[in-house]
């Protein structure tokens, strides 16, 4: 079980950086939304970054969960940044919010994940 979750680390790091790429074109769109997305700019927030915490604490597992969430809160800060740069976007505290609201949860998400794989024994 240990060799297939270490094989699987490339595939989530390729996953994260890959993520953090589309979250960061999409945040950046011109016009009000962007081309993708809930309708509601909150729970776009919230599903984008629990994405990014589960992959990142799966593609970065030795790492503290801690170091990642904080890394994200920034990158989420950055995009906020950016956007209230941009003639269409505006930067909003509850988006930062809603970022840390995703960070916490996907967190949690990849906690379990990680802990069920250790109990669980293949067939």
């Amino acid at each position: 079980m240990k060799k297939l979750k270490q094989n699987a680390v490339p595939f989530w790091r390729a996953a994260f950086f890959l993520t953090l790429a589309a979250v960061a074109i999409l945040s950046l769109w011109p016009g009000e939304e962007g081309p993708a997305g809930t309708g509601w700019d909150k729970a776009d927030h919230v599903l984008a970054f629990i994405a990014l915490a589960i992959m990142g604490r799966l593609g970065f597992p030795a790492r503290p969960f801690v170091l990642l969430g904080l890394a994200l809160l920034a990158y989420g800060g950055l995009i906020e940044i950016l956007q209230g740069m941009t003639p269409d976007r505006y930067a909003e505290w509850a988006d930062l919010a809603a970022d840390g609201v995703g960070i916490v949860t996907g967190g949690a998400m990849a906690y379990w994940w990680r802990q069920h794989a250790k109990n669980t024994t293949p067939p």
